[in-house]
């Protein structure tokens, strides 16, 4: 039915908001307004506020917010049309004329709820009966007890083909088959789709039965057996207990989405009413749309072993393309072989509540899932969890979540197999303190360049560690990038990725540092690894010789300083003009190092 924006605003404003949120609610007036404990989250202060000038209420608490047709879709689960027409009625107005079809489907769709509550009360009954003697050992040995039956209307199933079609004769067989209730089959009367099962109601959001679940008792298949889609049941859209999780969802703050019916009450069971299952498939686009109404991020917990992982993984990559931003999914992963009832009655509600408080993201779980799957030593392997886990990124329809997906896959995979975050975030840091200014001196250049060159090709290390802490950089943050890196290649000796274009990628250097990293390094930026070997040797054999030369010229001052002689002064004159020629000599070739043209042998 079509609504038009003119007809709802004029239910809004023959709707007095206090009076119809204090029906449920107790409000306290609090100048022009009212006030109260929220009825969506738990609270002891009041920070619920309805203004009936402006219509609206809104918690200050936990957000909630909305005019009256929102608060009884949000606070009874009412459909939108079905809010309407209450506050309609409430109002004294009446519905626009329906479309004829649409109303004749309604009646027909009100007609087939009287049909599934019948089947309903008649399982039930047949529950309490005689033949309902084993389904109730099967609820007593699964710890079902009669106040969970009720809760859920569990009932029983005769193992007859014609018992539920006699009790519900009044209906006629059309009906019957419509809701699933009835087999029909071409040249043969119907029959009863559910024998020897016990039986769960599958109900709407309003609370009615729109379809059943039954789970055998002997060890025929199928183990469960769902109802067919029919004008009540979407098979694709419905949750199981959604019933009953929407309104605790709004007091725990979460929704948990488990994998049958069973789990769901298992969790019911523990006290954990806030659970939902899909209907015998993967969960859909349809049901993460209604999960994302109750929950930002749905936590997801199934059976700890390769089908459950497998039914996780399928449900995160389904999710991608229809998440928006501030939605998402977590995953509670249980311990192989174990389902929600057997770690409820291992270790009762604190077991489970255990797993459910440290949920692995979305993102975590799409990355392992691919990693873990790989040979780490296999560069191909490597590189094809680089473009899957790309390809992932790119299935979000916002772009911003693409962009931030591959952003945090990237770091996850160069802390795996490459240079760790923090290697990263703190090379860059001695990046931006140490940079180039405007009177750097050539060894300070060439110290830092000889830093690039060992990060950009790290497994060049091993043959220059010990040359390298022979080098007295002068300089705290150069002393500390140095040992990082040493440190990481003897952690981890298979790195192999280009240090500096992580730099560029991962750090938040302005592009003007990022042009000076290029400009100062001091060998040419396309080099293969053999050229890279020889400029880097060539580098740190400079800065070893002229530490060494330095150090010989200061002793030889010393000299010059302590003993007045002349003889050993003309001596030790002698010697410091020698050292200094030599200096003259490895700077000039230091100069040329630092033209990043291929450098002469040091003659």
């Amino acid at each position: 039915m079509s609504l038009s924006p003119q007809f709802l605003d004029e239910i809004r404003a023959r709707t007095t908001l206090s009076t119809l949120i204090g029906k449920s609610v107790k409000l306290t007036k609090a100048g022009r307004e009212y006030k109260a404990c929220c009825p969506f989250h738990n609270e002891k202060s009041p920070s619920f506020y309805v203004n009936d000038d402006k219509g609206f209420y809104h918690c200050f608490g936990c957000g909630a917010h909305g005019d009256a047709i929102r608060f009884l879709t949000e606070s009874q689960g009412l459909p939108f049309i079905d809010a309407v027409k209450e506050l309609v009625a409430a109002a004294g107005m009446e519905m626009p004329a329906p479309d004829p079809r649409a109303a004749e489907r309604h009646e027909r769709e009100l007609g087939l709820h009287e049909v599934t509550a019948a089947a309903e009360r008649f399982f039930i009954d047949q529950l309490g009966g005689i033949e309902g003697a084993e389904a109730r050992a099967y609820l007593k040995r699964r710890g079902i007890d009669e106040g969970l039956q009720k809760a859920f209307g569990i009932g029983f199933a005769p193992d007859s083909r014609g018992k539920l079609k006699a009790a519900l004769k009044q209906f006629g067989d059309g009906p019957l088959v419509e809701t699933g209730m009835l087999i029909s089959v071409e040249g043969k009367e119907p029959y009863d789709r559910f024998r020897g099962r016990v039986m769960i109601p599958i109900r709407d959001q309003r609370g009615r039965t729109i379809a059943f679940g039954g789970r055998i008792l002997d060890t025929g298949e199928p183990k469960y057996l769902n109802s067919p889609e029919t004008p009540l049941f979407d098979k694709g859209r419905s949750l199981f207990n959604i019933d009953r999780a929407s309104p605790a969802s709004r007091k725990s703050n979460r929704v948990v989405v488990v994998e049958g019916y069973m789990d769901v009450i298992a969790l019911a069971k523990a006290g954990i009413d806030e659970a939902v299952a899909p209907l015998g498939t993967a969960l859909t686009e349809g049901q993460m749309e209604r999960l994302w109404r109750l929950a930002d991020a749905p936590i997801l917990c199934f059976d700890g072993d390769k089908a459950g992982q497998k039914a996780a993984l399928r449900a995160a990559e389904r999710a991608l393309p229809v998440m928006a931003v501030g939605k998402t999914l977590r995953f509670a992963l249980l311990p192989a072989g174990k389902d929600p009832d057997d770690v409820v009655k291992e270790g009762g509600r604190a077991a489970i509540e255990t797993i459910l408080s440290a949920p692995k993201p979305l993102m975590r779980l799409l990355y392992d899932s691919q990693v873990s799957a790989i040979d780490a030593t296999n560069p191909e392997e490597r590189a094809g969890v680089r473009h899957h886990l790309n390809t992932l990124a790119g299935s979000f329809a916002d772009k911003l979540l693409q962009d931030e997906y591959r952003r945090s896959f990237n770091d996850l995979f160069f802390d795996d197999f490459g240079w760790k975050k923090r290697d990263r975030e703190a090379v860059g840091e001695a990046v931006r303190l140490s940079g180039p200014r405007g009177d750097i001196r050539l060894y300070h250049s060439l110290a830092r360049s000889a830093l690039y060159g060992f990060f950009r090709f790290p497994r060049l290390i091993v043959d220059s560690a010990d040359a390298l802490y022979r080098v007295d950089f002068g300089d705290d943050l150069l002393k500390q990038w140095r040992d990082r890196i040493v440190n990481a290649v003897i952690d981890r000796p298979e790195l192999e990725y280009d240090g500096v274009k992580s730099i560029l990628e991962a750090s938040d250097l302005a592009k003007a540092l990022q042009h000076d990293m290029r400009r100062d390094l001091r060998f040419p930026w396309i080099i293969d690894p053999n050229g890279a070997t020889d400029r880097l040797t060539t580098l740190v054999r400079f800065l070893v010789e002229e530490q060494e030369l330095a150090a010989e010229l200061d002793r030889l001052n010393r000299r010059a300083i302590e003993d007045t002689g002349l003889d050993d002064y003309a001596i030790i004159e002698e010697l410091r003009a020698e050292i200094r020629h030599r200096m003259q000599l490895l700077r000039e070739h230091g100069y040329q190092l630092g033209s990043g043209e291929p450098a002469a042998a040091n003659g």
